[in-house]
């Protein structure tokens, strides 16, 4: 019998909670993979659309996770149009995929105030980008930063499913939906 270095995959609870954890760990350490997910819409037109974000927020009591990006980016554009967007984590050492499917509140603003106030200046510098990211230049460095909270958005990404796969000896794989309360249900890997 081969021995599960994984024991929180054995359980929905756990598996859910252990989703969280991994997830929450990527508001905190840089080094976690949770802090970089991929974060996917769909564009005006039609088109698929994915790219590398930083996770800002993980609240597992609401189910609600917060990404911070540029007002005018072209994400912002996809959820003016279709406000869903799906994030995936893979984390290695923990042998564990995570999908999320999310609606999408964008908040600017009077409403990002206090937000904006607790952003270090570095990552500042990802928000007033001159031209709008997306747009053409002349030559790779033809853009200036300049920190501007009029361009700062917050996603807030309601959690409304999660499909987890656990790939230990035994394969596990769960979803989880926020129109039953998160219970899980087990699926065929």
């Amino acid at each position: 019998m081969t021995i599960d270095p994984h024991p929180w995959a054995t359980e929905l609870d756990s598996f859910w909670a252990e989703v969280w954890t991994r997830l929450s760990r990527g508001v905190r350490d840089r080094r976690a993979p949770a802090r970089h997910p991929t974060f996917a819409t769909v564009s005006p037109d039609g088109w698929p659309e994915a790219r590398t974000v930083v996770l800002r927020g993980a609240d597992p009591v609401n189910a609600m996770l917060e990404v911070h990006t540029d007002l005018r980016s072209a994400k912002v554009a996809a959820l003016r149009v279709n406000p869903r967007a799906a994030l995936h984590v893979w984390d290695a050492a923990a042998q564990l995929q995570t999908r999320v499917e999310a609606q999408v509140t964008l908040l600017t603003g009077a409403d990002v105030a206090e937000i904006w106030a607790r952003v270090p200046d570095p990552s500042r510098q990802s928000y007033g980008t001159t031209p709008a990211p997306g747009q053409p230049i002349a030559a790779s460095l033809d853009y200036d930063k300049t920190p501007d909270q009029a361009t700062f958005a917050v996603l807030r990404c309601q959690v409304e499913a999660v499909d987890a796969v656990h790939l230990g000896p035994r394969h596990r794989r769960a979803r989880f939906e926020r129109q039953n309360g998160f219970s899980g249900q087990w699926l065929s890997p």
